[in-house]
């Protein structure tokens, strides 16, 4: 075969034969940038996962780089033979890291990189070297990404996607064999604007597709791999029994905590609530306290599903607060010495469920309570052992702490509103004896204002979805009395506004008949109240909201703040399902949904929502809803033809054949008026070269991607005549010296010679 290699009438010369990977790579700009690649995903691993890999890695790879370069023409046999054994001692730490905490390598996967890359770097004399140190910086990068928990892994993530962008660009000519550029080809006068303007494109559509994509992400049920993210083991003693309860700012089990809380247990003392640390998540609450936390982040919580990370639950009321009162009487589960799974005791249930992962990532010190998913079935956590609660509340041998890191399994249960409602009125015994527990001196007045409430529900209708329900089920009684509580009675603006209560005061006797409202805790402690007062078994229920949303990192922010309690209520062969009667909180906390695959797309409209006015907000909802509802009767019209007889199914065939060829139509008149677009913004040569690309793709002879111009315009001898063959190298010629070469092609006479090959077809076609 006759091959024609000619050099570009200007510019640099282009090499004749196919780059060897063996050849020294001179080029500094591109070593400078690979070793840029590489210290960015040092840092980022480091930024990640709070680490400090990049103090020593990131000076010593630069010194690698630099002796690399100097001796990239030397054989350096002493200096390989020591990268060998260093890469040995490297691959034993690992070992020896990976018996200690097996469980989660991720951190120590990164860590061996970073040492293997340290190493390599002082022998990178080829360009086939330094693309390993490109694929190193990605891939360490990749693991950033699952370390990451904040924002601040973004910046690393956009300065690394602008370095990758010229590094490509050296790297693709050093493949096409091109010289490094002079300082004469970066002037001005050579950089096209159009050029400029794709990258800018490219670069911002990258970002968009990458957070699009994320968004829209389907969350499935379950992982692929049941190995979930657990911190270092840690050690406890051998007598934990799981009966005390360590909350650092209120007084716990006779000692003084060390906080600021001074309302003790439940005791109904009066007292101030700590400023960090809810007062609720003890085994007494006082509800006698008055006063506010300040905000703080507590925990990041990476879930498939939003929901209400519950604490713990009370059953006894007192009158002022709530106690536990099998407190003593836990079980402690032991994890296997093997794995750092604790399996859990389900429940029997009726109600279909589904496995729910979260993953909580502790930011600072908690009391020694579990936060998860109601219903947990397993945990993976860094202690060998926990203690699980009549309520089923989890307890720590040690306070959560800055750093702790455990994963959940939940079978949380779907919530049905009609079979909840048939559920009926067979209570077990032990459920009878704890959750209808209420002093008898307000028992009495309780049960009247509750039995009165619901005989005036047609007076007082909470809304139009309720007109044609009844309340003779215990699920629609509680909807309504908690919406009722959030409708009729207040919260006070002033933390302090409400008077403690006396010796002799109960919180609901004073909330309903005198004070006619109460702060958040106390409302739910009102419709648990009430709830027992008809028969209906209900309990306190303590934890934390879902928190505020990252769409970017896929993790819930949860704050000190986002403290409160609220009633579970108990259905016979369903279990427990919570009612939030708080004002200006959804009547249902949230949970899990029938169709919740898309639910961080949902999730990051709410975000972008809370930023919008009111108006906006209104408008937009508004003409997406009316869009939907449109389309969604427009489909269910198009599908309902086809159950018409013949007539239907002939006339949806008819529309369905018109409406698919009218949409062919016009998606290839949009991808021919995007495609004269794209080429009219252009520089000359480079349309030419696409125009010619293009040409040969419809012949079925196009370009594959791997293939650099030089190699394309090689194998066209094989694929067309010599003459098209001729006109296709000379265009690949040019565009390889212009487009990496800086130099001017004769554009005008490769254009004519194209345009008669195009004459020359076509009169032959």
């Amino acid at each position: 075969m006759k091959r024609f290699w000619r050099l570009p009438v200007s510019g640099e010369p282009v090499s004749r034969q196919k780059p060897s990977s063996k050849e020294v790579e001179d080029s500094i700009s591109l070593r400078v940038l690979v070793l840029g690649l590489v210290i960015l995903g040092t840092v980022a691993t480091d930024i990640a996962s709070d680490t400090t890999f990049s103090f020593w890695a990131v000076p010593v790879s630069t010194v690698g780089a630099i002796w690399s370069y100097y001796r990239r023409r030397n054989a350096n046999v002493p200096i390989k033979f020591c990268i060998a054994i260093g890469m040995l001692v490297a691959l034993g730490a690992f070992f020896g890291r990976f018996i200690g905490e097996w469980n989660d390598t991720r951190l120590n996967l990164a860590q061996l990189l970073i040492e293997l890359q340290v190493l390599h770097s002082f022998d990178t004399p080829r360009r086939k070297d330094l693309g390993y140190s490109i694929v190193i910086g990605l891939i360490l990068l990749g693991v950033a990404a699952t370390l990451s928990q904040t924002m601040a892994f973004a910046p690393v993530l956009l300065v690394f996607l602008i370095m990758a962008l010229p590094t490509l660009v050296l790297d693709y000519r050093s493949r096409l064999g091109l010289k490094p550029l002079k300082k004469e080809n970066f002037a001005i006068k050579n950089i096209s604007p159009a050029n400029v303007k794709v990258v800018v494109v490219n670069f911002s559509l990258v970002i968009a597709l990458g957070l699009g994509i994320f968004a829209v992400l389907p969350r499935f049920p379950g992982y692929q791999l049941r190995s979930f993210p657990v911190s270092a083991p840690i050690q406890v003693d051998d007598d934990f029994d799981g009966r005390n309860i360590d909350n650092p700012g209120y007084v716990r089990g006779g000692r003084g905590g060390n906080g600021n809380g001074d309302g003790q247990g439940g005791s109904g003392e009066p007292g101030e609530v700590d400023s960090n640390f809810y007062y609720g998540f003890n085994s007494e609450m006082n509800q006698n306290l008055r006063g506010e936390m300040k905000p703080k982040v507590v925990m990041r919580v990476r879930s498939q599903s939003e929901g209400f990370w519950r604490v713990l639950a009370f059953d006894q009321y007192t009158g002022k607060g709530w106690k536990i009162s099998r407190n003593e009487d836990v079980t402690t589960v032991r994890r296997p010495s093997w794995s750092y799974r604790i399996d859990l005791n389900l429940p029997i249930m009726k109600t279909l469920t589904r496995e729910v992962v979260q993953t909580f990532n502790v930011v600072a010190d908690l009391p020694n309570l579990i936060p998860a998913l109601s219903y947990p079935k397993a945990i993976y956590f860094p202690g060998p052992v926990i203690a699980v609660d009549k309520e089923g509340g989890l307890r720590s041998p040690v306070n959560l702490s800055d750093g702790m890191t455990y994963t959940v399994l939940s079978e949380v249960p779907y919530r049905n509103r009609t079979l909840l409602g048939q559920a009926g009125s067979e209570y077990p015994q032990e459920i009878k004896d704890f959750y209808l527990q209420m002093p008898p001196e307000i028992q009495d007045q309780v049960r009247a204002k509750t039995e009165e409430i619901l005989n005036n529900y047609n007076q007082e209708r909470v809304s139009r979805s309720q007109d044609t329900k009844s309340l003779d089920s215990a699920y629609e009684k509680a909807l309504y009395l908690a919406q009722y509580l959030k409708q009729n009675y207040a919260i006070p603006e002033d933390p302090f506004g409400l008077p403690y209560m006396g010796e002799n005061d109960d919180l609901v006797e004073t909330f309903l008949f005198k004070q006619q409202g109460g702060y958040p805790d106390h409302f739910s402690t009102v419709l648990t109240v009430m709830l027992r007062s008809i028969g209906i078994p209900a309990r306190l229920v303590a934890g934390f909201a879902p928190g505020e949303f990252n769409p970017f990192t896929g993790m819930y922010i949860v704050k000190n703040t986002d403290a409160y309690a609220m009633t579970e209520v108990y259905f016979p062969s369903y279990g427990w399902f919570a009612f939030d009667p708080i004002p200006n909180h959804p009547l249902i906390p949230p949970s899990i949904e029938e169709y919740q695959t898309f639910s961080v797309l949902r999730q990051f409209w709410n975000w972008v929502a809370g930023w919008l006015p009111s108006p906006v907000t209104g408008f937009l909802n508004g003409l997406f809803g009316t869009l939907f509802t449109w389309l969604f009767r427009a489909i269910a019209w198009f599908f309902g033809l086809f159950s018409r007889g013949w007539i239907g199914i002939f006339t949806g065939l008819i529309v369905s054949t018109t409406i698919a060829f009218f949409g062919w139509l016009g998606w290839v008149q949009w991808k021919q008026w995007l495609n004269r677009r794209f080429l009219k913004k252009l520089p000359p040569m480079e349309r030419l070269y696409q125009q010619m690309l293009q040409w040969t793709a419809q012949k079925g002879l196009g370009k594959h991607p791997a293939q650099t111009p030089l190699e394309y315009a090689q194998v066209s001898y094989s694929q067309h005549s010599q003459e098209t063959a001729e006109v296709i190298d000379q265009i690949c010629q040019a565009y390889v010296s212009w487009r990496y070469g800086g130099s001017d092609p004769n554009y005008q006479n490769l254009l004519q010679r194209w345009q008669e090959l195009q004459k020359i077809k076509a009169i032959g076609r």
